[in-house]
């Protein structure tokens, strides 16, 4: 029998699934910040503008369906974060709507800015939507500072389940170590996967010869961080539920939910050895290219493992720092039982969706991008 629970388990496991897919396809980001670093002549950039040009809107629907999830599935969180930490959201919203614009101006007759300036929207979206999206992820270890009242949404003059604590709404979450270093780990992964796209994605021999020197780079930038994160993780204290639902600060919580989840701890040691070997054939064999289909599952199930490690056995995934007792867990912040089990049903046409995706992708990078196909066809 299918119990409420379990369907709240459920839908964590689609948020982190969510999650998991975000996080590679930021890859596109990644692309853009080495639209200057890696590209060393017009026609290396407008190579890379073309071919991550290709699958943004991928990233940015992928980003709506994971706010539409946690709206529909978890609400509370919804109104808390989107509604306290609005600073965040908002600025992460202005990264991308710059991202669409460039995208549909840079080239147009008459721009009056010009192709550089919208190029370097582009590459301020690659740095700060990732570096933005990570730190606020971040907070789901560290906490962040809201009150939550459900009795308060039978107030007539102010029915407001939940308020923030200050007058920051979400940016004082830079202030927090952890949360900086998370962010910059998933800044120099996203750039990482931009590069293996590109390489995998784009036939020039100069340009991937230079797209693999910065691979390295980033690449032991994120290993360097990925360490410190994983040291904070074993070490700090984790915000734990009891069996009546109290919330209390518990010695390296998160490093007993890796030990007490056995099947969660294998997805992130097979998730971050994909990750690594799809970078290190990439950078041992010049003519590999595919190291981004290695690297993109490993993703996937790494980021998925660290939600499941936030949400599952019994720990809050949105914990406050105003008031313990306010702490979001996927048992009390969750839609009604007959919402998630109705929506459990819309959600078996997911696999038909990504098997959708996965076989137009396919069809569009059939090809490697050449200059000739740029010029001939529709350009970014």
């Amino acid at each position: 029998m299918i119990t409420y629970e379990f369907l709240q388990h459920y839908w964590w496991l689609l948020i982190a699934l969510l999650g998991g897919l975000l996080v590679f396809l930021l890859f596109v980001q990644g692309g853009n910040l080495l639209i200057f670093l890696a590209g060393k002549s017009e026609e290396e950039r407008q190579l890379i503008v073309n071919s991550t040009g290709r699958k943004w809107e991928l990233t940015f629907t992928t980003l709506v369906t994971f706010g539409g999830a946690f709206f529909a599935s978890f609400p509370l969180f919804y109104s808390t974060s989107f509604g306290g930490a609005y600073w965040v959201w908002v600025l992460i919203l202005i990264t991308f709507v710059l991202q669409a614009v460039s995208y549909e101006f840079q080239r147009k007759a008459g721009n009056l800015l010009g192709t550089r300036t919208f190029r370097i929207f582009l590459t301020l979206n690659g740095c700060l939507a990732p570096l933005l999206i990570g730190t606020a992820v971040g907070t789901f270890f560290t906490g962040s500072a809201f009150y939550v009242d459900k009795s308060a949404v039978g107030h007539i003059a102010a029915p407001v389940i939940s308020r923030w604590a200050n007058e920051w709404h979400g940016l004082e979450a830079v202030t927090n170590a952890f949360n900086v270093e998370f962010g910059l780990m998933v800044l120099f992964l996203t750039t990482s996967l931009g590069a293996l796209y590109l390489i995998n994605n784009i036939a020039s021999e100069s340009l991937a010869k230079s797209l693999r020197r910065y691979l390295a780079i980033f690449f032991a930038l994120f290993l360097v961080m990925f360490l410190v994160v994983c040291y904070h993780l074993i070490t700090m204290e984790g915000f734990a539920v009891d069996a009546a639902g109290e919330v209390y600060m518990e010695k390296g919580k998160y490093f007993a939910n890796l030990l007490a989840m056995p099947a969660v701890l294998t997805m992130l040691l097979v998730g971050a050895v994909l990750l690594v070997l799809g970078v290190v054939f990439t950078l041992l064999k010049s003519e590999f290219t595919r190291g981004i289909w290695l690297s993109a599952p490993g993703t996937v199930l790494a980021v998925m493992a660290l939600f499941l490690i936030v949400g599952y056995n019994n720990t809050a995934y949105y914990p406050s720092t105003a008031d313990l007792a306010s702490s979001l867990t996927i048992a009390n912040s969750s839609s009604s039982e007959f919402t998630l089990r109705t929506m459990a049903v819309v959600s078996l046409i997911i696999p038909f969706v990504v098997a959708y995706i996965a076989y137009f992708w396919r069809q569009m990078d059939r090809n490697s991008l050449t200059t000739e196909e740029i010029n001939e066809g529709e350009s970014y």
